[in-house]
């Protein structure tokens, strides 16, 4: 057993019984690096890389590969997901090195942390171009003697090379921006299967997020086709587990079929929350279906008993991925018995299988379709249906499970967060407010220091542990938020303008936004500062939205005047590669839309300040911030200050950029604020 058996992370002890001399990131490690003079190997992954497992049985399982890497090099193991400053530099270098990037990522650097060679999967012996991994090492071994000064220089020019991300120049935000970035994502349109471009297809949540606001702002039939296209397409597919509920991480296909298995936290909670989005502008059944069974998975299968959300499953069981989640034709039979043919009519599961002589299960006609030609009304099916899921379910349960990343992440928490608070706020289910209450309480509990600074990432058993990055606070700031406009306890809100604070403090740049690293933390070869959205929202991005939401609950002009400076200097990256920025124009829509700030006065627990908030609440309103509340409330959350009630009853005060209407006590007075 190495050293990273006394690691919290659960992929770094994955590898505790390797025979390669494995450290973590750490002083330890640079230290022996150097005093040894040998590179070091670096290999980052996560629990649920379906390809970083294969690359640990094949290599670093194997007692000769481990002979070699402890020889020759200094061997460190990482955790992309605690440490994402050490996965965005030596991504970025893979990536300038090699042309493309992913995991497992292995890195060669020199002693002081410099990278000079780079790639991803190594296989065993030497297949479809690409050399064996013994093969590598024993040639950097070799470069590592022979070669020492070309190595040095190289390494020299690719961390110069390595420099953070800089905002461009300010641009005015018009209406030609979302014209640009509409014709852009059009262009990628898969009219036919719903997404963008070719396969592999991941989720793009926040492409979609944008074009709902869009739709609201503009009235784009275009922008809502292709988000709903997408939505309905994914739900229907096999990326969507119809079983237990909850999404894959992508599609290997351009149907949306056959998923990479493994289940990610923060794709749930994104998808939880878009498809609650388009339940609000559609009304469509399913998208709520799918937003309650996704957020029942997480509840039941990703939750700690004390609040907290765990990160992932994996993608493999018993060796094999997606075992878990198939079916034979025989399995269905045994557990259905006669309600088999219906199930399997509508989830198209055949004797031959869609997926290596299994079945995925998915849904590609229309309920009424199904039911017409099976000679059933619709309701009774789908009860039937319900049923038969509920049954394969206990089964499935009785299965080897996929391996659970049991740690919680403090920025995952926050998006998850957000889609429990808006999930109760808007499907008016209090048990999912007192999830989202829970997890804030629970983050609060264990991963803010007594100074208010953020950690990053916490296990049972052994506690909270790292910096937190800028993500960490950006994502958790804006949870916050929405549970605050959900719960309307001020305690919630006073957070996330703590954390506000605590963003511009420690993570500024004064060239413009934010660096992905506080201002104390371990010195890199660089100080990241990452702007593109990738499978989460750019830290840098979210942070903007917080701070606009944050200028329209408090008025300080501060946070608008940071946050504008940075969104009006994406303005070229946002129209050209909209995919890749689409948290920066869900961020700029709260700049160009001219946002509306609502404040009620009266308990909040009354019928008559009840009935004001159901107003808010009865449709979509992406740039609508509101708060509520006793006047007494008015020294926690400044949007409240000066307003009262009038003669006694609630009182609702609508105001765009801090100019405000007449207040009015009436239901229908508002709803005509609102609707002006």
């Amino acid at each position: 057993m190495n050293r990273l058996a006394n690691e919290t992370s659960p992929y770094l002890r994955q590898h505790a019984d390797n025979p390669v001399d494995w450290y973590a990131w750490g002083e330890e490690a640079l230290q022996a690096a150097r005093s040894a003079d040998k590179p070091i190997l670096l290999s980052i992954g996560y629990a649920a890389c379906h390809w970083c497992h294969v690359m640990a049985h094949e290599s670093f399982e194997d007692s000769e590969t481990a002979e070699l890497m402890n020889r020759h090099f200094i061997n460190i193991k990482v955790d992309r997901e605690e440490r994402p400053d050490l996965d965005s530099i030596y991504m970025s270098a893979v990536t300038a090195m090699t042309g493309q990037g992913g995991w497992p990522m292995t890195v060669m650097l020199t002693p002081e942390g410099r990278p000079f060679f780079g790639g991803t999967y190594f296989p065993p012996t030497p297949r479809h171009g690409l050399p064996a991994f013994r093969q590598v090492l024993q040639a950097i071994a070799q470069a590592w003697q022979d070669q020492r000064e070309t190595i040095e220089d190289s390494a020299e020019q690719i961390s110069t090379h390595l420099q953070p991300a800089s905002l461009g120049r300010s641009a005015n935000l018009d209406e030609n921006l979302y014209e640009q970035a509409l014709n852009n994502l059009l262009r990628t349109f898969d009219a036919k299967l719903g997404g963008f471009g070719s396969a592999p297809k991941f989720p793009p949540s926040m492409t979609l997020e944008f074009l709902l606001k869009i739709h609201h702002m503009q009235g784009d039939a275009m922008a809502l086709r292709m988000a709903e296209h997408t939505l309905t397409m994914m739900a229907r597919g096999g990326i969507y587990d119809h079983i237990g509920g909850g999404f894959a991480r992508y599609s290997t296909d351009a149907r949306w079929l056959v998923p990479h298995f493994e289940k990610m936290l923060y794709d749930n909670a994104l998808l939880a929350r878009v498809y609650l989005h388009a339940w609000q502008v559609t009304g469509k059944p399913l998208y709520r279906r799918v937003v309650e069974e996704t957020l029942d998975f997480v509840v039941r299968e990703m939750r700690h008993d004390g609040g907290g959300f765990y990160s992932s499953y994996d993608a493999d069981s018993e060796g094999e991925e997606g075992r878990f989640y198939v079916w034979s034709a025989g399995e269905i039979r045994d557990v259905l018995g006669p309600d088999a043919d219906l199930f399997m009519a509508y989830y198209v599961v055949s004797e031959g299988g869609n997926w290596e002589g299994k079945n995925i299960l998915n849904t590609p006609h229309a309920p009424a379709e199904v039911a017409e030609s099976s000679g059933i009304d619709q309701q009774d099916m789908e009860r039937q249906l319900q049923d038969a899921r509920r049954k394969l379910y206990d089964v499935r349960a009785r299965r080897v499970w996929p391996g659970l990343d049991d740690k919680v992440l403090t920025s995952w928490n926050g998006l998850m967060l957000a889609a429990f608070a808006e999930a109760g706020r808007f499907l008016d289910r209090p048990d999912y407010v007192q999830v989202a209450v829970a997890n804030a309480e629970f983050v609060r509990s264990n991963l803010r220091q007594a100074n208010g600074r953020l950690l990053r990432s916490w296990k049972a058993g052994s506690g909270a542990r790292y910096n937190g990055y800028l993500e960490d606070y950006a994502f958790l700031a804006d949870g916050l938020l929405a549970l605050y406009q959900t719960t309307f306890e001020p305690r919630w809100f006073s957070w996330a303008l703590e954390i506000g604070e605590l963003m511009l403090a420690h993570f500024a740049d004064e060239s413009g936004g934010f660096f992905d690293t506080s201002d104390d933390h371990e010195t890199l070869i660089h100080r990241p500062k990452d702007v593109q959205d990738n499978a989460t929202p750019s830290g840098n991005a979210m942070a903007a939205q917080v701070l606009l939401l944050l200028n329209l609950f408090t008025g300080q002009g501060k946070y608008l005047d940071f946050a504008e400076r940075m969104v009006s200097a994406l303005y070229e990256p946002m129209a050209r590669y909209p995919g890749a920025f689409a948290q920066w124009l869900c961020a700029s829509t709260l700049i160009t839309a001219q946002p509306q700030e609502v404040a009620i006065v009266g308990a909040t627990s009354a019928a008559d300040t009840r009935a004001l908030l159901a107003v808010v609440d009865g449709r979509y309103r992406p740039n609508l911030i509101v708060a509520a509340g006793e006047e007494a409330a008015a020294d926690a959350v400044p949007l409240l200050a000066g307003r009262r009630r009038i003669d006694g009853q609630a009182t609702a005060y609508v105001c765009r950029r801090f100019v405000c209407r007449l207040p009015v006590t009436e239901v229908v007075e508002l709803l005509d604020q609102l609707s002006a």
